[in-house]
């Protein structure tokens, strides 16, 4: 986790009169960044039937995630007036696909965003993003990219607003029931 504190902004917010400050992530924030991912990946559970639930997932996720974003990377946390609201994690990826150009094989990737319930809709999302597309940048790369479960249609409203658009789009079916005297795909 990075330890220095860089405050990108401060804006007081129209509805709430607490500035909010964006800065980079310190080691005491990691009770609430666990907080943060076990929300976010309860929120993906309510979307999608194939995430688990976040008190499974929180302590290796959060683990991978700051492993991840201390190399070439950044993890980004939002407060309003002190608070914790929310957070930001990227990195560099370096892919091999053969069929890419190579500025699209290392590009920043945006693993996570998440805004805690009571501080949706001030647009903090936004500033995470700026302050991580702005980190990312210094890493020499020309293309950022993110994801987002295709139901939710909030997180990628907001990211279609601030200029992603969508570059690849994965699919998913469900496999046909296999009969018991199918036997096995060896066969």
């Amino acid at each position: 986790m990075n330890s220095p504190v860089e405050i990108v902004g401060k804006t007081p917010m129209t509805s709430d009169p607490s500035p909010l400050s964006v800065r980079l992530a310190q080691a005491s924030d990691k009770a609430a960044l666990r907080a943060a991912v076990a929300e976010l990946h309860n929120v993906e559970g309510r979307l999608h039937d194939s995430r688990l639930p976040g008190e499974e997932t929180a302590d290796a996720y959060l683990a991978w995630m700051l492993a991840e974003a201390a190399r070439d990377g950044a993890v980004f946390v939002a407060e309003a007036g002190g608070v914790f609201a929310g957070f930001a994690a990227g990195w560099v990826v370096q892919d091999e696909y053969i069929e890419e150009t190579p500025d699209s094989n290392r590009f920043g990737y945006i693993s996570d965003v998440c805004v805690l319930p009571a501080f949706r809709g001030r647009r903090i999302a936004a500033r995470l993003l700026e302050a991580l597309e702005v980190r990312l940048s210094l890493y020499g790369i020309k293309r950022i990219r993110l994801s987002a479960l295709a139901a939710n249609k909030a997180a990628r409203t907001s990211y279609e607003r601030l200029g992603y658009v969508a570059y690849e789009i994965v699919c998913e079916k469900a496999a046909p029931k296999r009969s018991p005297d199918a036997g096995s795909a060896d066969n």
